[in-house]
């Protein structure tokens, strides 16, 4: 996957546009259309004690996720990515959709705190890695600025 083209791509949609409910359904849809072998990606939103489902691509999705349960929910109390090879195998996973079995969760902030997870799925086990860690990482940062 050839990140930086992604990464222009996601500045060019967000670029001095002021609508993040926008920004979000165009950054998941960027994602759904260029990356292969997924079947989710989109934002929760922290609200509370709990993660909202936000704009996303894919299948219908939990709506409400507990702070600190599954993927999204660690990731987001713990303000770290979390790439997940086989979800089966982490403690806690919550089976939106039975057909994902590998994951990655990037915290976004604003103002310094954790405000939206990006969360994407895969059918594929071992599906994603460090370049992809990295690459989501600065997809992430991008979209930062435009929250």
């Amino acid at each position: 996957m050839d990140y930086k083209e992604l990464n222009d791509q996601l500045r060019a949609l967000v670029d001095s546009i002021p609508h993040r409910i926008a920004n979000l359904a165009n950054a998941s849809a960027l994602l759904y259309s260029t990356l292969d072998r997924l079947n989710w990606a989109g934002f929760y939103e922290v609200s509370g004690d709990r993660l909202v489902l936000g704009p996303f691509q894919g299948l219908p999705a939990c709506i409400e996720i507990p702070m600190g349960r599954g993927v999204c929910g660690t990731s987001a109390n713990e303000n770290r990515t979390l790439v997940v090879s086989n979800v089966h195998e982490f403690p806690g996973h919550i089976a939106c959709d039975s057909a994902s079995n590998s994951e990655i969760v990037v915290p976004l902030h604003i103002d310094g705190r954790v405000a939206y997870v990006l969360d994407i799925d895969s059918p594929v086990f071992n599906r994603f890695d460090d370049a992809d860690r990295a690459g989501l990482e600065e997809f992430a940062s991008i979209l930062e600025k435009a929250l």
